[in-house]
């Protein structure tokens, strides 16, 4: 974004393999390092609604196919929703981004403790925190869309209807990219960062039962939409619409590594070049013939 902004950019598509650097604390023992490799897709300018979200829906999508993490599974949400969620179950608008912080945490805690830190923690009413548990317990595919629609609070707010139409939007472009079957929309997801105005989404690993000794990562790729995020950088504060996704390299080497020590898999070491000659001529179609089944081995 700051990049864009400095450099009076409005519309690009770029991706880039390099280090970040981690700005909430570093955990050492939970493989969370200040510094660690990263991949970013990004689609900055103007589109017709939710065509580069999908893009990066299946970009992701992609990556994990290719290098056979499955299962998988990637969760959608939609910040308006959420803002329209909480506004519908009463929460006050000063307490959204610690309430949203609070249910970023469904993920990895039960909800009983994360009504706990609502309650006690953040102050908010126990009425107001069983509405929001009746919504961020749902997930499912377009039918839990079309059912929110219908929903008797969330039908009545504005914000919570354009996130819902977004949402019906983009499931309907990730079937036509064939990325369904990975798709779950779930209200539980919020991810934390402030900067997000849309859609997001999360990829996340799940656990392969027939491989013993597997690690465990969990969250190996998330975004979202960050419209307004140009506009900080910039003196002027010029509106770039911006969406983009990063890919845990770091995570996904720890567990195709896994992978293959669990599979008893020897990895390669050094790259394998066949060239394909005949001492005679007149064996053309045997090269090529020859080529094809060396290409369809993976050499």
């Amino acid at each position: 974004a700051r990049y864009l902004a400095m450099n009076k950019i409005t519309n690009i598509k770029r991706y880039q393999i390099a280090k970040v650097y981690r700005r909430d604390n570093p955990s050492i023992s939970k493989g969370r390092y200040r510094e660690f490799y990263q991949c970013d897709f990004d689609i900055a300018g103007s589109y017709d609604p939710m065509i580069p979200d999908a893009e990066c829906v299946k970009i992701v999508y992609e990556i994990l196919s290719v290098l056979k993490m499955s299962p998988f599974v990637i969760k959608l949400n939609h910040r308006k929703l959420l803002d329209g969620m909480f506004e519908a179950c009463g929460v006050p608008l000063e307490d959204f981004r610690s309430i949203c912080s609070a249910v970023d945490k469904l993920d990895k805690s039960p909800w009983e403790e994360v009504r706990n830190e609502m309650v006690n923690e953040k102050g908010l009413s126990e009425e107001c925190a069983d509405k929001i548990g009746d919504y961020v317990r749902l997930n499912g595919k377009s039918d839990l869309v079309e059912k929110l629609m219908t929903d008797e609070k969330l039908s009545k707010n504005k914000s919570a209807l354009e996130g819902l139409e977004a949402m019906s939007l983009l499931l309907k472009y990730c079937e036509i990219y064939d990325t369904s079957d990975k798709i779950l929309f779930d209200l539980s997801l919020a991810r934390g960062l402030d900067y997000y105005t849309g859609v997001i989404y999360e990829a996340i690993l799940l656990e392969d039962k027939s491989l013993q000794g597997e690690v465990s990562v969990g969250s190996v790729a998330g975004g979202g939409r960050y419209d307004n995020l140009v506009g900080m950088f910039d003196i002027k504060s010029k509106h770039v619409p911006c969406v983009g996704v990063s890919i845990g390299v770091e995570r996904l080497f720890a567990v195709m590594e896994s992978r293959q020590a669990a599979l008893k898999l020897k990895q390669r070491t050094t790259e394998i070049e066949v060239y394909v000659a005949t001492a005679q001529k007149n064996l053309l179609e045997e090269r090529m013939k020859l080529c094809n089944e060396l290409w369809n081995e993976g050499f």
